[in-house]
């Protein structure tokens, strides 16, 4: 009896221990995978004061220029996760991007579910994606970010092929502004948690942003105040400890 109580007790360790380890995707391979081989990362760890703000999803005829103006305002630089369709949709405010210091990033053409796609298929949406942006401004997209956050290997190798570095954001700085959880939360979420080196989420398109808008700001004066630089992506990741090592992607 005793020991069948063991045998037990062993297996339910065993069991929760497993149930713990996050799963990406259809293979077993995490964040710290990734980051050590510089194909992805999510954040860098800086000892200077910067954060770099990430819009997803746009841009939005209605929210992305509100939020150019806000960013302009307090000579805030960021990088905006463009999706295909609606560059293509919205090419002067892709341009504005542009001229007004931003950093352009894939975010894929049409906002494709990869979990359902071939490599091939998602080749095609990361290249008709980088094709408008080059032709609209002169800019090759060096950055990537998968629609949801959804990753596996496979897509961070389609990704490294095509030449991208895979960004997602950092763990404590998703704002689920999406969400529309209210303004003082996404304040919050972002004032509370700021370290030097962070990626921030957000989204200029999918629904009412307005949450977004006035989240922003009170987020900009405030980090402003607190002595941080709001940098793009490729500023960012010059500061990585592994910079050089990252060189390695063509693009």
């Amino acid at each position: 009896m005793f020991k069948w109580l063991i045998l037990i007790i062993g297996c339910s360790l065993v069991l929760s221990f497993i149930w713990k380890i996050p799963i990406t995707a259809n293979n077993h391979k995490g964040r710290s995978y990734f980051e050590e081989q510089g194909r992805a990362i999510w954040e860098v760890r800086a000892k200077e004061k910067v954060i770099a703000l990430t819009f997803d999803d746009g841009p939005s005829a209605t929210y992305t220029p509100q939020i150019l103006d806000i960013l302009k305002q307090y000579q805030a630089k960021a990088t905006f996760f463009v999706v295909g369709s609606r560059v293509k949709d919205h090419p002067d405010l892709v341009k504005r991007q542009i001229l007004e210091g931003h950093e352009l990033a894939n975010h894929t053409y049409n906002h494709a579910n990869f979990r359902g796609l071939t490599e091939e298929e998602i080749r095609q949406e990361l290249r008709k994606t980088k094709q408008l942006i080059v032709e609209l401004t002169g800019f090759s997209p060096k950055f990537f970010r998968p629609p949801g956050g959804y990753y596996n290997e496979t897509i961070i190798n389609v990704a490294n092929q095509e030449g991208y570095t895979v960004v997602m954001w950092s763990w404590h700085q998703d704002t689920y502004d999406w969400k529309q959880p209210g303004v003082s939360k996404i304040v919050k979420k972002v004032l509370s948690n700021a370290r030097n080196g962070d990626i921030v989420l957000f989204h200029d398109y999918g629904g009412d942003r307005r949450q977004t808008i006035e989240a922003l700001k009170q987020i900009l004066p405030e980090l402003k105040k607190r002595g941080y630089k709001f940098v793009t992506i490729s500023e960012l990741i010059k500061m990585h400890p592994n910079y050089r090592y990252l060189e390695w992607m063509p693009g």
